[in-house]
């Protein structure tokens, strides 16, 4: 392999610092809602890198970055491992998922089925993994019925908008290649 196949771009990186960062703000100031749990939209930041940039390291990076942001910021009694383990198994099984639909569909529509399926993959790894480390202060289905499903319908919205004013924003910069 060539030098070149480990670089990650100056450019993307700014780029998925950047979301990585407002999903961080957005998760830090939303409040729980249900027996200390909150939709995670962090992870429609995520899922929109993960789409956009398709690259695994960065991917990987980008996952890894939400998994310790949203541990230091969760309200759930032991969800600091459970943050950690679901975005990094998340990551993994959604990046299958991008690889199995490729460029099947439009940009916009893989961004919503792929941010509902991911926050359910997300919020049952979350909801698995802090029932096995720490317990949960509710039954699985009550959990899952009002948050989960809830805050995938809510991270499906958030990210089809914020992908959109993404998009637009990249396409209104002309970036040279000397930049890139």
């Amino acid at each position: 392999m060539s030098r070149e196949s480990y670089v990650i771009k100056t450019r993307d990186l700014a780029e998925t610092a950047l979301l990585v960062g407002i999903g961080f703000l957005l998760h830090a100031f939303f409040p729980a809602i249900v027996l200390g749990m909150k939709p995670d939209f962090s992870l429609a930041m995520l899922f929109i890198v993960l789409i956009v940039k398709r690259d695994f390291k960065l991917g990987f990076l980008a996952a890894l970055a939400t998994g310790i942001f949203t541990a230091l910021t969760t309200t759930f009694p032991g969800g600091q491992y459970a943050n950690l383990i679901d975005k990094l198994v998340t990551f993994l099984l959604v990046s299958l998922i991008i690889k199995a639909i490729g460029d099947r569909l439009d940009q916009r529509l893989a961004v919503g089925i792929i941010t509902a399926l991911g926050t359910i993959i997300s919020g049952s790894v979350f909801l698995g993994s802090a029932a096995l480390i720490s317990g949960l202060p509710g039954s699985f289905q009550v959990l899952f019925y009002t948050v989960v499903l809830p805050a995938a319908a809510v991270n499906t919205v958030t990210a089809i908008i914020i992908f959109l004013a993404f998009s637009y924003s990249r396409k209104s910069i002309k970036f040279t290649s000397e930049e890139a």
